[in-house]
Order: structure tokens, then sequence, then C-alpha cells
């Protein structure tokens, strides 16, 4: 019997939140409370890498374990990787999962759209899964020289507006199965949104939802249902995990009466002496895009597949002497990178623990209660001159604990503001390395 504190008991008995504990749900989401009037509580993943350090090779693992799904409900040859997962869900070998499910199979032509910001890197893996799929995660970065090709609404998301920016169009227009990929299924009306904008533009006969979790109860599966039946389409769905939440009627209020309780004495992360600051630009490929806020295709899997030993080594030899705890921290909708990046570090440092998440937008409550998913958080400026505005960014669960710390942005990020910002934070908990891959922006 397990003696493990599940991260979101806290929340659970003080919003009266419930999940069903069963099969994998709650070894995959704790709970936090969120700063947002609109939705109180946040199903906190445990292996998306965006608010709690994790194993990357545990991170990535997932998501292809997430991608051997979508294969089977294509037709193709799978792995069935639910055993493997749980195992390293709960302490065996994250390598092992990752390993098997990373062993080449015959490629399914599909296109995968990953949302903004939390799954740009798990709607890569599961592209990566595919083999011959072409990936594209939607953005909240307008970038001069690429057209729109559509957007769509998240509508209890803090930032709510996407976009999709694709290169070239037609690497969109071709019927072939459409996979949108998000860390959790809520109510759907998200993907819903989606279908319905990309088949006004293109129809297609077949869309596949995945994700993590689905948490979709049965007036939102009959709302699919509604949809496919009206486009004339297919609609289909796989995730790692299904469960119900029950969630009390006065939870929006019970949950904002919690968040002007507890802000005034939310833990920050105290900073501590001024810790060295390293910089590294890496010697990203020309030409190859540096994740897929405009597209990214199977040859552009090949070559990084062959090049990120080279840029992993690089990053390797910048690190402090001796060091034994490294968190590698991404930056928004840049997850992809950081994590392959961080997975590399990995398996070359067997004996050092190496943990992997990213800054995030989203604010959310902090409390260090071992029963509660987001224990600490950094409060910063963005850094990347965002379209909508300058304004509050976060980073979760990042802590002296750690005796290095490699931040991953690119260059939009790496900016004054970055340096006088999460930068100077970041110094005072242990040394920095700041690596910057550089934007990928239109030939010109």
């Amino acid at each position: 019997m397990s003696d493990r504190i599940w991260p979101g008991e806290w929340v659970a008995s003080r919003l009266g939140v419930r999940l069903p504990d069963e099969g994998l749900l709650t070894d995959l989401v704790g709970l936090a409370v969120r700063r947002n009037p609109r939705r109180a509580h946040l199903l906190v993943s445990s292996v998306l890498g965006k608010h709690v350090p994790t194993d990357p090779r545990l991170v990535y693992g997932a998501g292809l374990a997430l991608g051997h799904l979508v294969r089977g409900r294509l037709g193709a040859a799978a792995e069935d990787a639910g055993e493997l997962l749980g195992a390293a869900l709960r302490g065996g070998s994250c390598a092992v999962l990752r390993d098997r499910l990373r062993e080449p199979v015959p490629p399914v032509d599909a296109i995968v759209l990953g949302y903004a910001e939390t799954a740009t890197a798990l709607g890569h893996a599961v592209a990566d899964a595919l083999g011959g799929a072409h990936y594209l995660h939607s953005t909240r970065r307008p970038v001069e020289g690429f057209a729109a090709y559509g957007g769509f609404e998240e509508e209890h998301s803090h930032a709510t507006s996407h976009l999709l920016l694709p290169a070239d169009i037609a690497d969109l227009d071709r019927d072939v199965p459409f996979v949108l990929v998000d860390d959790e299924l809520s109510t759907g009306q998200t993907v819903l949104n989606t279908i319905a904008a990309l088949h006004a533009v293109r129809p297609r006969r077949h869309y596949v939802l995945a994700a993590l979790v689905d948490m979709r109860g049965p007036a939102d599966l009959a709302r699919v249902d509604e949809l496919a039946e009206r486009l004339g389409a297919r609609i289909d769905a796989v995730s790692l995990a299904q469960g119900s939440v029950r969630l009390p009627s006065d939870i929006l209020e019970t949950g904002q009466a919690l968040v002007d309780e507890l802000s005034a004495r939310a833990p920050g992360t105290e900073a501590g002496e001024d810790h060295e600051v390293r910089r590294l630009v890496l010697d990203w490929p020309p030409g190859l895009p540096d994740g897929g806020r405009h597209g990214f295709s199977p040859s552009d899997r090949a070559q990084l597949e062959k090049e990120l030993p080279r840029m992993a080594d690089a990053v390797l030899a910048e690190l402090s002497d001796g060091v034994s705890r490294v968190h590698v921290l991404g930056f928004e909708e840049l997850m992809y990178a950081p994590l392959r990046l961080a997975e590399a570090l990995a398996d070359a440092l067997p004996d050092t623990d190496v943990r992997y998440s990213t800054t995030t937008r989203s604010p959310v409550l902090a409390v260090d209660d071992p029963g509660y998913a987001i224990r600490t958080r950094i409060v910063f400026p963005s850094h990347d001159d965002p379209a909508d505005g300058p304004g509050e960014r976060y980073a979760y669960n990042v802590t002296s604990a750690f005796d290095q710390i490699v931040l991953v942005v690119d260059g939009a990020g790496d900016t004054d503001a970055l340096t006088n910002g999460l930068l100077a934070r970041l110094r005072g908990l242990a040394p920095v390395l700041a690596v910057t891959v550089p934007s990928y922006g239109r030939p010109a």
C-alpha cells in the first residue's frame, strides 16, 4: 500500500472537488486553485512538464503513449503502453517507457494540432509517435510574415485568443485524419470550436481528439456527436485516463474567497545568494523550426533527431561541475526543444536528477502543502513583447533544491526584460545556464 500523499487532497478537502480514485487518473493529475474567476480548480498534470518538475523521459514517454493510442484509433499497429506508463508513474523506469515507445514504427499520414500553451510539446510527441504526421501548434504570438489560417477560442483560459500560423497552408489542405491534442478534455468546447473553424475552411472526414485525461460528461459527449452528424465527419477520442470531476455548485465563489484569503500569504520562492549566470546561444540548424508554431514536418523530425545529440553536448559542456539536481525550465509555448534537451541530459547524466518544466501565463495559487500540486511560485514580467501587452508570468515549483537551472528560451524571449526579471529571480536560487534557441522566421 502506497503512503504517497495525493497532491490534490488539499483542494478536495477545501473546495469539495472529487475525482474517481481508479485507473491512472489520480496518478496523472493533482489539483490546485486557479486565480481565475471563470474556473476555480486546475487539474495539474504529473506528466505534462508544465507546472511540476518531472523526469523528461516520463513527459516524453507519456506523450508517445498517447500517440500510440492515436495510432490504434487510426488503424495502425500500436504499442499498448498502459502497464509501462503505470509502472513509470509509480516509481519504475521512465527510460524503459520512453525507449519502448520510440522504437521505429510504420509512419501514419496525419495532421496533428497541439494547443498553446500547455500542449505544444505533448502534441509534438503524439506526432512523433505517428512518424509521418505533420505537426502544428496554436499560438498566442503573432509573427510577422505568417498569415493566420484560422482561429478559435478557449473560453476558460486565462488568455483565450489562439492563432494558427502555418508556413505553408498546403500542409494543412489535405483530407487526412486531423488529430487535436490537449492536456485535458474538461467540457470539450475548445476542440468543438476548433473542428468547426477548421471544417469551414477545409472539410475532412476524420478527426481524433487526444488528451492525457478526459473528464467530459454525457452532455459534453452528446455535443461531439451532434457536431459530427452536422459536419458529416467522424470524431473519435482517446486518452490515457477517463473520469468525471464532481464540483459543488458554489465552487466559483468558494474558490475566489480562498484565493482572496490566502493570496497575501501565498508562498513565493525565497532568493538566496547571487549565483552565476552563463549564456549559450544554441547552434540550432539553419532552417529547422524551433517548434511547431509554423509547422514541423517528418523531414524536420529526422533532422532534429540527427542534430539533437550535438546540441545536448553543447549544453552539457556548460553545466556547473558536480551537479546532482538539474532543473531544465522551458518558456511558455517553447516546450518541445527544452524537453528533448532535458531528456538528452538525463540520459547523459545517469547519476543526476534531471527535471523539466516550463514557465506559464496561467495564474495559480501556491500553497506549501504536500497535498497541493503547486508548492511555490515565481512571479516575473513578460519578456517577449506579447501582442496583448505586458503582464505577469509564472514559474511554479522552481526552488533552491536544484543546484543548476537550465533556462531555455527562444530568440524573441531573450530580452533585457528576461535579464532583469526571470533571470534575476532564478540566479537567487542556483547557478543558471541561459540557453537561447534562435526563433524561426520565414526565410528571406
